[in-house]
């Protein structure tokens, strides 16, 4: 049985802030970091055999925290990226809300669930019958939830910063 710890990154600055991050490294802030090690301290009796993070900066710096007690090294994966949010990255989200259509350069649910499936594939493939945990982003995680539970993405509740859920993924 191969079995998916999915996490969220702990909270950063931007998060704060209501900056849109998308594929921007941002840094956890103090909150964030507390986030990481309280959900550390709730997984250390967890079986894993490996940890693997978006390579975005904030899902590392979670990974590293959450990984110290297993002695495990972070691999990371551009698959585990946070959408793309093209030209509006780096704005301040209120701002966004009524912007109708959005731009083109944002990537589409249909790109983002299929890297999500391929995140998924590469998981029971690189390990199998294995218990990964994985830390990524708050809008690629409810994509490989709504791909792994066959949903919309509208139908997959919002993760929490340094929230965890469990998946069988086993083929």
């Amino acid at each position: 049985m191969t079995t998916l710890y999915l996490a969220r990154h702990g909270e950063t600055y931007d998060n704060e802030r209501q900056i849109m991050q998308g594929q921007t490294p941002g840094e956890l802030n103090d909150n964030g970091i507390c986030q990481a090690e309280e959900l550390s301290l709730q997984l250390a009796d967890a079986p894993f055999d490996a940890v693997v993070a978006s390579d975005l900066w904030r899902s590392v710096q979670t990974a590293r925290i959450v990984a110290q007690p297993h002695a495990l090294e972070v691999v990371t994966t551009p698959l585990l990226r946070e959408r793309d949010w093209g030209s509006f990255t780096g704005r301040f989200i209120p701002d966004l809300k009524d912007i109708k259509p959005w731009p083109d350069d944002i990537e589409s649910l249909e790109a983002m669930k299929a890297r999500a499936g391929r995140f998924l594939d590469f998981i029971r493939t690189t390990y199998p019958n294995q218990t990964v945990l994985a830390v990524g982003h708050g809008i690629i995680n409810k994509a490989i939830q709504a791909v792994f539970f066959h949903k919309e993405m509208h139908e997959i509740e919002k993760m929490k910063n340094a929230e965890v859920r469990v998946l069988d993924i086993s083929l």
